[in-house]
């Protein structure tokens, strides 16, 4: 039993293969509970309506596909490169960490889709307020996890590099960034589904373009296979966005790995 366990959790094939083997498990509880209760197509569809739908329009949804998707990861991106001074700003001093973070509990807790209409009156038309929208989104976890990962630094380590005459500049890349990589990781994993959430909560509020608009337009419409068939394809974007970022971890820290 403990050979099948260790297997399961630590094989590569079993990495690939239980994700694959939980998704068809969903989608056959799905088509189950469709035909066991007899619900209609216009209030639940099911996969092969689904696929049968998104094979009707394949280029249109993959194009809006790219659109949301390149609204999503300029949001992440920019996230990154504001959140990430910020935290390293926290950490250095005391006095700017009671000072900025209530202001940022305070921006992450007011509900997006309420700034979502605003962000369209000040930015306009088009896929900057969108882009903002996953700025927001995902800001907050990649500023948490990287002023925490900082913080994680061994105090005794600290003092030994800096017994041995190393520069603030070694110190930091040497060591305080080494041990809060792992945690910085986390964040952007969280963050970067988020980034994909806030991007199509900007497409709700006002737009002619992007899955968020494709899935708006097809409930109004009653069209349900076509926003599942939307859903579907934000869903395997999000997947494809987190597991790059799980490879990217993997190949720059392997080991972290190793000590979990």
């Amino acid at each position: 039993m403990s050979r099948r366990s260790s297997w399961l959790t630590t094989s590569r094939t079993s990495a690939i293969l239980l994700p694959v083997v939980g998704v068809f498990v969903a989608i056959a509880l799905w088509w189950l509970a469709i035909v066991a209760f007899g619900i209609e197509q216009f209030l639940l569809p099911s996969p092969s309506d689904v696929l049968k739908r998104f094979l009707e329009q394949p280029g249109y949804l993959l194009q809006q596909t790219v659109v949301s998707l390149v609204e999503a990861l300029t949001g992440f991106g920019l996230a990154i490169v504001i959140g990430v001074p910020i935290a390293l700003l926290i950490v250095r001093s005391a006095i700017l960490e009671r000072l900025v973070y209530p202001l940022l509990l305070a921006v992450n807790a007011i509900p997006k889709v309420a700034i979502a209409p605003l962000l369209v009156i000040w930015m306009g038309f088009g896929q900057v307020p969108k882009m903002a929208m996953a700025l927001l989104v995902c800001f907050f976890p990649i500023v948490i996890s990287t002023a925490q990962g900082m913080k994680s630094t061994p105090a005794e380590l600290v003092e030994l590099l800096r017994s041995l005459k190393a520069s603030r500049t070694q110190e930091f890349f040497k060591l305080r960034l080494t041990y809060a990589l792992p945690q910085i990781f986390t964040g952007l994993k969280v963050a970067i589904s988020l980034a994909v959430i806030g991007a199509v909560i900007g497409e709700f509020a006002n737009s002619t373009e992007g899955l968020g608009y494709v899935i708006w337009n097809s409930g109004a419409s009653a069209d349900t296979p076509l926003a599942f068939a939307a859903i579907g394809l934000l869903s395997i974007m999000s997947i494809i966005l987190f597991y790059l970022l799980v490879l990217l971890e993997h190949l720059l820290l392997p080991w972290a790995e190793e000590t979990r």
